[in-house]
């Protein structure tokens, strides 16, 4: 008698287990569906001169003056 109710125990608890399983990759699902940011775009932050954070990428201008002033700096050191 308890070696058929332990094994009734068993399936029940095996049920139990698959259908929790089951519901986890709906709920997965869903969220994966559902899902508005995760974009390289929209995770990425810039720095600007005076530490502030944005969104927008910086000048390319103000980058290449300043790559000239420390060439200049360099051949400065040289002399």
């Amino acid at each position: 008698m308890a070696r058929s109710q332990n094994s009734f125990i068993k399936q029940q608890r095996e049920k139990k287990k698959q259908k929790k399983k089951e519901e986890k990759l709906q709920k997965k699902q869903e969220r994966k569906e559902n899902s508005t940011g995760g974009s390289l775009d929209d995770m990425i932050a810039y720095v600007d001169e005076f530490g502030n954070i944005t969104s927008t990428p910086p000048e390319e201008q103000e980058e290449k003056t300043s790559k000239k002033d420390n060439s200049a700096n360099a051949d400065n050191k040289r002399t």
